[in-house]
């Protein structure tokens, strides 16, 4: 895989197939099969969170699993349907899971169990799911995340937009903080070195007065960790939806 990275680019029937029989290697009788879905998606997903997308494909999987590519083939059509496969499973949720017990509550939790999901798999806030492929797990949790908010008296529309607005905002801020370790990644610069390079320039800049208000700002002004600028972000977003909420009772 290489460049921007879209899910439902495959065979969209298929990727359905496979997501909603996921199990389907589990349980038979006789020799337990070398290969499952399963273990497909998760060894992809390890490569991608160590490497990268762009490291990912389906020989590479293949040769991790220690079999040869055809084989995956048997189970996943190709890179694609992989790709959705990939985008479910890291969506499923533990046994019995809960968000609180009121929507504010819920909506902390949820943005929290983003924001891991988000850093700790760095490739996924990158991939375009703007034509989402709905499995389970996905639907799952977006069905959890509708059920906290039945308490806020909101509308339809409203509910997920909400929730909509809460991934956005996490999706955004882990793309901010996991940025400069993938670019350091590709190119092998760290984020010091790079910014090192333009400081002469700057300084310069500065020095023309043509930046006042750059110009006051405090050494540590761009310095704030990333868990405190999340949750900075976070209580500010629930903060602005509350009065919300509260105006509609």
């Amino acid at each position: 895989m290489s460049g921007h990275q879209y899910s439902g680019e495959g065979d969209v029937h298929r990727s359905l197939a496979i997501m909603w029989e996921y199990d389907e290697a589990a349980g038979t009788r006789g020799p337990k099969p070398q290969l499952s879905v399963r273990r497909i998606v998760d060894e992809a997903i390890r490569v991608a969170d160590t490497e990268g997308l762009e490291a990912l494909s389906m020989r590479r999987v293949a040769s991790e699993l220690g079999v040869g590519t055809m084989s995956l083939y048997r189970y996943v059509p190709g890179k694609a349907e992989l790709l959705d496969l990939m985008l479910d499973r890291v969506n499923e949720l533990p046994e019995n899971a809960t968000l609180g017990d009121d929507w504010r509550t819920a909506m902390e939790t949820m943005a929290r169990g983003l924001w891991a999901l988000y850093t700790e798999h760095r490739w996924l806030p990158l991939v375009d799911q703007s034509r989402p492929v709905l499995g389970p797990n996905s639907m799952a949790s977006f069905e959890l995340a509708l059920a906290s908010l039945d308490d806020a008296g909101l509308s339809d529309q409203e509910r997920v937009a909400v929730i909509t607005l809460i991934d956005s905002f996490v999706q955004g801020a882990a793309r901010m903080v996991n940025a400069p370790v993938l670019a350091e990644r590709r190119t092998g610069i760290t984020d010091h070195d790079f910014w090192q390079a333009q400081a002469p320039v700057m300084e310069a800049a500065m020095r023309t007065g043509a930046y006042p208000h750059m110009q006051r700002l405090t050494e540590d002004a761009f310095a704030q960790p990333a868990e405190e600028f999340f949750e900075f972000g976070m209580t500010w977003l629930l903060d602005g939806l509350e009065v919300q909420v509260r105006s509609r009772a």
